[in-house]
């Protein structure tokens, strides 16, 4: 595991954070959006993914005269043969980058909703299965930036998690201006097999979870829906993903369980994009992130001693 990050390493300084809850998600089936301003990274941060764990990768660039066909794929006439074959779309991968996702039109974005919830693209009434492992690292601009489109709810849900790579610290800013804070992305080699990686997502969906973490995750859960500062609370489908993180943080970790504190460290990336701020609370000045750890410190958190694993 530290070989795999050291080699993204080569290539992505001084956003360690990023490029752990980046593994996270994927070790954990997930897909990650990188919601932040051109030229930090992000399409480099993916891409070394792809190129460190031995996957097929495609990346299309996402413009508004982009079609869904040119993603799921679409039907050709084949003169020679008199009949109609199946042409894959640039979903058909195992790790698919979505450039840009947010420029391109509300009816291209919607034909990766089924692709991203179960792995299968329908054309035409016929359901084909993709590559084993699949996921989407989707890169966007700021809303707000000319041109572009806002993802709805039902697609952000399918993002395990929403990232920000951030400016450069000074340190990091001088190296880059140097040409030393990164080599080229031919530098990266292979650390681990596709094999080898569908068989490290086997181990995180294993690692054990006590009783007392899951009922912590649904506490947490319904706070976000109970309280009159959200308009939008923590869906199914979000709490499921703070479970999912948190077995991949515990993989990443060395361990073989979950504790309270995996779920704090994946916690603000898994939910800044499920939930909305009330109109009462914006009133009042308050920040999401702010009232999110409000949530975090009211929610008690449970105590775990060594018999709590005997159970595993």
């Amino acid at each position: 595991m530290k070989k795999l990050i050291q080699e993204i390493k080569k290539v992505i300084h001084g956003k360690d954070e990023v490029i752990r809850l980046t593994l996270c998600s994927i070790l954990a089936g997930g897909h990650v959006l990188l919601n932040d301003i051109p030229g930090v990274g992000k399409t480099t941060l993916a891409m070394s993914f792809a190129k460190a764990l031995s996957l097929d990768y495609k990346r299309m660039q996402f413009t508004p005269d982009v079609l869904p066909s040119d993603l799921v794929g679409f039907n050709l006439y084949d003169k020679s043969g008199g009949a109609f074959r199946f042409q894959e779309g640039a979903v058909y991968t195992n790790l698919f980058l979505a450039d840009e996702i947010n420029r391109t039109s509300p009816k291209t974005q919607s034909a990766l909703l089924e692709v991203m919830e179960e792995g299968k693209a329908t054309v035409e009434g016929v359901t084909r299965e993709l590559p084993k492992p699949f996921f989407v690292i989707a890169t966007q601009n700021p809303f707000g930036s000319s041109g572009t489109q806002k993802l709805p709810e039902s697609q952000l849900d399918r993002f395990l998690v929403c990232l920000s790579m951030g400016y450069p610290d000074s340190f990091h800013a001088v190296e880059i201006l140097k040409g030393n804070s990164a080599k080229d992305l031919s530098s990266i080699v292979p650390v681990v097999s596709r094999d080898e990686f569908l068989q490290m997502q086997t181990e995180v969906e294993n690692v054990f979870v006590h009783d007392c973490i899951y009922e912590y995750i649904v506490e947490i859960t319904e706070k976000t829906r109970g309280e009159d500062l959200f308009s939008l609370g923590l869906s199914p489908r979000g709490s499921i993903a703070l479970l999912k993180m948190a077995r991949a943080s515990a993989y990443v970790s060395g361990r073989s369980y979950v504790i309270p504190e995996d779920i704090h460290d994946v916690f603000f990336a898994v939910t800044l994009h499920r939930v909305k701020l009330s109109s009462k609370a914006k009133a009042a000045g308050r920040d999401l992130e702010e009232v999110l750890r409000l949530i975090l410190r009211d929610v008690p958190v449970p105590k775990l001693s060594t018999e709590n694993y005997s159970q595993q």
